[in-house]
């Protein structure tokens, strides 16, 4: 089944493009560079997931129940999510090391300060890879790991509830040119990271698994140093979501992988 979804891609510019997070100090206040609204038609794969292979697609669609479900402020619930993350990781994609750096829980709320990410985007640029795995393992732990195959992988999960609004899309990358994508700045206060955006293109083919619950999982390839393309991806606006009677709220882990081939 076909939706139309709201996006926000990027735009190709002369000029440097950043966003500014936790911009003049603020807490949460995000100024994002400009960018290109866009009506978008999106696959639903419900009932259709083993469409998508990871190998492939750099996406995969799993169904496997948490061992939490509150996920409070006082992350005593990451340890045993953590162990369950990398053994998840080590059965559907192959991991042989797993190092889990990132829970983010994001809610779809004006007074959230994580809400869903409403550009069209991967994590990493090259640069931007290869500095975070610096930061992670070090210089000579970096240097090890570039010897083999690595990769950083993002499992993104429904929490408390089934997902009613704004849904996690993705861009199959096979229908995107390496000539979409451009370099974002993220500045924060202390620091300075990059990203990738994707620019608008009408043979984009996107994806995504309806009413997604908290026992399903999305895997998917943010940089891999051995050429699985990183996949674009955002929140749907879809028309239905002045509806829904619950926002979303999700859990966005960020893992930096080893694999044993």
């Amino acid at each position: 089944m076909q939706i139309a979804a709201n996006v926000n891609y990027h735009v190709h510019s002369p000029d440097p493009q950043a966003y500014l997070i936790d911009a003049g100090g603020v807490t949460g206040k995000l100024v994002p560079p400009v960018q290109d609204r866009q009506t978008v038609s999106v696959r639903d794969l419900r009932g259709q997931e083993d469409r998508v292979r990871f190998d492939r697609d750099s996406l995969a669609f799993v169904k496997r129940p948490s061992v939490e479900a509150t996920y409070g402020d006082d992350n005593a619930w990451q340890k045993a999510y953590d162990r369950q993350l990398a053994e998840l990781l080590t059965q559907e994609i192959g991991a042989r090391d797993v190092v889990i750096f990132d829970h983010t829980v994001r809610i779809d709320d004006p007074a959230s300060d994580r809400k869903p990410a409403r550009n069209v985007h991967s994590d990493y640029s090259e640069a931007g890879a290869q500095q975070r795995l610096k930061d992670l393992l070090g210089d000579a732990g970096a240097a090890d790991w570039r010897e083999g195959h690595f990769g950083f992988v993002n499992v993104w999960r429904p929490i408390r509830h089934p997902i009613a609004s704004a849904p996690l899309g993705f861009v199959l990358p096979g229908s995107v040119e390496e000539a979409d994508w451009v370099t974002l700045d993220l500045v924060y206060p202390d620091r300075i990271g990059q990203i990738m955006g994707l620019v608008h293109q009408g043979a984009h083919d996107w994806v995504y698994l309806s009413a997604m619950t908290p026992d399903e999982v999305a895997i998917f390839n943010i940089y891999d140093n051995r050429g699985l393309a990183s996949i674009a991806h955002s929140a749907l606006d879809l028309d239905a979501d002045g509806h829904a009677s619950v926002p979303r709220m999700s859990l966005e882990s960020r893992t930096l992988v080893r694999y044993a081939r």
